[in-house]
This record gives C-alpha cells, sequence and structure tokens, in this order.
C-alpha cells in the first residue's frame, strides 16, 4: 500500500469525526426546536394575516346584510295602516301575499346573519388564540431556543475546528489531485470515500473491477469504482 493511501485513510478517519458532529448538530433536539418555531413563526404571520383580512371581509359582510334586513323592515311599515287600506277597496290577497315574502326574506336574512355571526365569532377567537401563541414562541425563539441553539453550535464549531486543524496536518504527503477527487466526492456526500478491495470487487458497492481498472490499481494505486464512484485501493 502507497504511503500516501495510509496517510489519507487517518484524512479520512479524521474527517469522519467531523461528519459525525456535523450530523449530531443537524439531528440535535436544540436545532429541532429552532427550526420548528422559526417555521411556525414564518407560517402563523402569512396566517394572522389571512385571518384578518378573512375578519375585514366578513365583517363588510355583515354591515351588508344588517342594512339590507332594516332595509326589508322598514317596508312592513306600509302594513301599518292596512286597515284603512282594506276599507279603501284595497284587495287584502295581494297584501296577504306581500307580507308572507317579506317575512320569508327577514327570515332567510335573520339566518344568515345568525350563521355569519357565529363564523366572525370563530375567526375572532382562532386570531386571538394564533396571537397569543404567536407571541409565546417568538419570545422563545428570540430567547431560550435561539440561546441553546447558539451554544450547541460553538460547542460543536469549537471541536470542528481542532479537527480541521488536523486535518490539514494530515493533508501533507497526500497527492495533491487525489486530495482534490476526496474533497468534491466529501462534497457530494459520499462516505466513506476511501476503502479497500475486497479480492477485485469494491467492498462497498461489490462491483467487480474491469480489466482497466485491475491494470491502473496496479500501476497507480488508487482508482475510481466505476458503480459508486468511491477511490478504491489495494491492501
Amino acid at each position: 500500500m502507497a504511503s500516501y493511501v495510509k496517510q489519507l485513510l487517518k484524512y479520512q478517519e479524521t474527517d469522519e469525526k467531523i461528519l459525525r458532529l456535523e450530523m449530531e448538530a443537524n439531528n440535535s433536539p436544540e436545532r429541532k426546536s429552532y427550526v420548528q418555531a422559526k417555521n411556525f413563526l414564518m407560517k402563523a404571520t402569512e396566517k394572522l394575516d389571512q385571518l384578518e383580512s378573512k375578519a375585514i371581509q366578513l365583517n363588510a359582510l355583515m354591515e351588508k346584510l344588517q342594512a339590507k334586513y332594516e332595509e326589508i323592515a322598514e317596508t312592513l311599515k306600509d302594513f301599518e295602516n292596512l286597515d284603512e287600506l282594506v276599507d279603501g277597496g284595497a284587495d287584502i290577497s295581494f297584501y296577504k301575499k306581500s307580507a308572507t315574502k317579506i317575512g320569508e326574506n327577514l327570515k332567510n336574512l335573520k339566518s344568515q346573519i345568525t350563521k355569519l355571526s357565529a363564523s366572525v365569532k370563530d375567526a375572532d377567537e382562532e386570531y386571538k388564540t394564533l396571537k397569543r401563541k404567536t407571541i409565546t414562541i417568538q419570545k422563545q425563539y428570540n430567547g431560550e431556543i435561539s440561546e441553546s441553539y447558539k451554544k450547541m453550535l460553538a460547542e460543536k464549531q469549537k471541536k470542528t475546528e481542532a479537527l480541521k486543524a488536523e486535518l490539514k496536518t494530515l493533508s501533507v504527503g497526500i497527492e495533491p489531485d487525489i486530495l482534490k477527487r476526496y474533497e468534491v466526492k466529501r462534497s457530494e456526500r459520499i462516505f466513506p470515500i476511501i476503502c479497500a478491495l475486497n479480492g477485485d470487487r469494491c467492498s462497498k458497492c461489490g462491483m467487480e473491477l474491469s480489466l482497466v481498472g485491475k491494470e491502473n490499481i496496479a500501476t497507480k494505486g488508487v482508482i475510481e469504482c466505476e458503480n459508486c464512484h468511491r477511490l478504491l485501493y489495494k491492501e
């Protein structure tokens, strides 16, 4: 095994510790709480705007229905002098039909107003409940949640920086081209990046080396798996 391969394996071993720290940070309860609170606040702002707009529309509709109700109710005054109209020879059946129709319209409007009042009340209660919850989470997000998340990140970052210093030292002696290929694959989240052959097969995906691959591994020391694209070496 070439000496730089041994060095690259040590490099990968240290790099794996960094990767583990990254995963721990991403899966930490501190980050989970931070992301949940942030997402809630983003959605809550939009939802509050929607509820406020809905309340304005419902109130406007309520005003229209009440105005219409009052307008129709006003027509009932025409029937206050019904006896005089009948005595004057008016057709009472006409007025009875008109009164019945007005009564039905008023009943229908009253039903609509009652339902609309319930909708206005529900929307108002939903807005107030969401507003209270938003204020509470906003305080937590700006306070304990953010502080806890930043503290966790700072601890992970401190350990990561120490490991990166080790990587810099370990990179000495590794062929620049190989190290560059390693870093590209690291950015693609392939891990482990370099691994030993299992006979003539990749120990990770099981792909057998081609004839060209077998020739290259003998001359170059490190080749790329044609299937999973990991770096392969022969012990």
